[in-house]
């Protein structure tokens, strides 16, 4: 505990604190991050060259994307041996140096977790579809309905979930990209496999899993045909499968309770309810990612349209979310990751306002209850960059999208769906991380594998010093640390229906219902000078920190364009 914390005061009991509800995460996408040997791709030594600028940043834990073995067809969720280094990484002992390297800077490493498929290069896959007796039920294989799939479920990447093998004379499953086959968690001796998997790696000295469409493994038995008009067709019957639940649980039972580790599992489609039942008190889980703040700009729901979005939509999303898990459950709080574009230039001003709306978007995610997760490049306020051709995307989703809406007819070329494609591609959070103005951003000597942000000369990591886009993220995890309300504080939003600015409380109460702690952040989402009535509590009301320069000033009083200011009340 350090001197500012006993200074202002930690309230919750030291039995009532958990390690993983205090951290803050940060995500690394290794592919995007340093490199060190100049052949364009980022590697694990350029992630132990600029750890120090992680570990400044305060936060508690790294979360790193996969650096398995993997032929890359989908940038390492495609893997081919689980115990083993992408070469274009690293080896082992230079996995083994960056544990030890995070631990000595007083932080923990969480790796992630893709166990609902493995690439068609994997040992396992190619024994099954040689029909290897050991492995032949190691996938999900079909003979198809005689006119082509088995059933009409569709892929997250677009067309078919069903790709026939030549060599088995069989359909195979995959709920993502072809190269990516489902495992058939109905087989014991798949789940021994990964349960065994998951066990060496926790040997290995690691502190949790990010948990990749964890609630995918369980599909209906007879493998049904799903609704032709759902949002993903078939994932009724795929999506909290009817097994899915007994799968964790064993899972937890069987290693996972046996370390004192964070679980975080990414859930399409997740409810307030089912993420009760997987990361509830009782549940298997510490947390969940439900992804319905990350779909506000859809055009009528659907992800390959951009819609116009409004502040109560969101506001009703982080209301229902913390309510629900208030007394059973925590959540996992997010903007970005590597599958999401860049929130600035989704929810922000990236043009007049991108350090504002930067720092006001980071106010709004690391004052509340819930574990924040910070993605590379976030604490730059990097932007989406521009995408001016096919040929200049690398994302297989993008890709397989793009082709899809140009084969539809209604688009004669690249040009008419750059503007959707460049906005939804997940290219834009891989973009190199931008450490300086030098060539390449200073992510690498070579050819980068994808294309710099062209605004790198003015938005990186060497220029955001002083005032700047990461210093405000250092203070907010600061305040964050010497405030258990921002922690375990209730969240209660004050204004629900004013549509520009955002008005909320976290309140730390103590066993008879007495306030002992209350915090007010008030955040101007909009490029127009906003104000807003709050009740006569607040006149006592002390500014903790402004993304604009000010050394005092009311909550009351007109709050510019995103402009965020936190405050603590009497």
């Amino acid at each position: 505990m350090t001197d500012t914390q006993q200074q202002t005061g930690r309230l919750v009991p030291e039995d009532e604190r958990t390690w993983w509800k205090e951290s803050v995460v940060y995500q690394i996408y290794p592919r995007s991050f340093a490199d060190s040997n100049g052949d364009g791709v980022g590697d694990i030594p350029g992630i132990i060259d600029r750890l120090d600028h992680v570990a400044d940043l305060g936060v508690d834990v790294i979360w790193l994307n996969p650096v398995y073995e993997s032929p890359q067809r989908d940038n390492g969720y495609d893997i081919s041996d689980y115990r083993a280094i992408h070469d274009e990484y690293g080896t082992m002992a230079d996995w083994e140096a960056l544990l030890e390297a995070v631990h000595d800077r007083g932080m923990k490493l969480v790796m992630d977790l893709v166990v609902n498929h493995t690439s068609v290069d994997h040992d396992w896959f190619q024994r099954s579809r040689a029909r290897d007796p050991e492995y032949e039920d190691y996938y999900i294989w079909r003979e198809g309905d005689g006119d082509g799939p088995p059933n009409n479920w569709e892929s997250f990447f677009g067309g078919s979930a069903w790709e026939y093998d030549e060599k088995r004379g069989e359909y195979y499953l995959h709920l993502y990209d072809t190269s990516q086959p489902d495992l058939n968690w109905r087989n014991p001796a798949v789940r021994q496999d990964i349960f065994d998997t998951i066990e060496w790696w926790l040997e290995k000295g690691i502190d949790g899993f990010r948990m990749d469409v964890i609630n995918l493994l369980s599909k209906a038995p007879g493998l049904p045909d799903g609704d032709p008009d759902g949002e993903w067709v078939g994932s009724e019957h795929f999506v909290d499968g009817p097994e899915m639940l007994p799968y964790l649980e064993a899972l937890d039972e069987q290693v996972l309770s046996n370390y004192d580790i964070l679980t975080v599992g990414e859930m399409p489609q997740l409810t307030v309810e089912t993420a009760r039942r997987y990361a509830g008190e009782d549940g298997p889980l510490d947390m969940a990612f439900h992804f319905q703040h990350t779909k506000l700009d859809y055009d009528g729901g659907e992800r390959w349209a951009v819609g116009d979005w409004e502040l109560p939509e969101l506001k009703e999303i982080t209301r229902r979310w913390h309510r629900g898990l208030d007394d059973d459950g925590w959540n996992a709080l997010y903007w970005e990751n590597h599958d999401q574009p860049r929130v600035v230039s989704r929810y922000g001003d990236p043009e007049n306002y991108r350090h504002e709306s930067a720092t006001l978007l980071g106010t709004f995610m690391l004052t509340r209850s819930g574990t924040p997760y910070v993605y590379q490049g976030q604490e730059l306020g990097m932007t989406n960059a521009d995408w001016e051709s096919m040929e200049s995307l690398q994302d297989v989703d993008a890709q397989n999208h793009a082709r899809k809406l140009l084969d539809s007819g209604d688009h004669d070329e690249f040009d008419d769906i750059a503007d959707v494609v460049g906005y939804r591609s997940r290219d834009n959070a891989r973009t190199p991380m931008q450490w300086s103005d030098d060539e390449n951003a200073g992510f690498t000597d070579g050819e980068p594998w994808l294309s710099v942000n062209a605004n790198y000369e003015t938005v990186n990591a060497a220029a955001d010093g002083g005032d700047s886009v990461t210093e405000y993220y250092r203070s907010l995890i600061d305040l964050r640390d010497q405030y258990d309300s921002f922690v375990y504080g209730r969240y209660d939003d004050l204004h629900p229906d004013h549509e520009r600015l955002y008005a909320y409380t976290q309140t730390l109460d103590d066993a008879d219902g007495r306030v002992h702690e209350q915090m007010l952040s008030v955040l101007n989402f909009s490029e127009t000078t906003a104000t807003v009535d709050l009740p006569t509590t607040v006149d006592g009301a002390s500014l903790l920190l402004s993304n604009y320069d000010r050394d005092a000033v009311a909550p009351t009083t007109d709050h510019e364009p995103y402009e965020a200011r936190v405050f603590q009340l009497e």
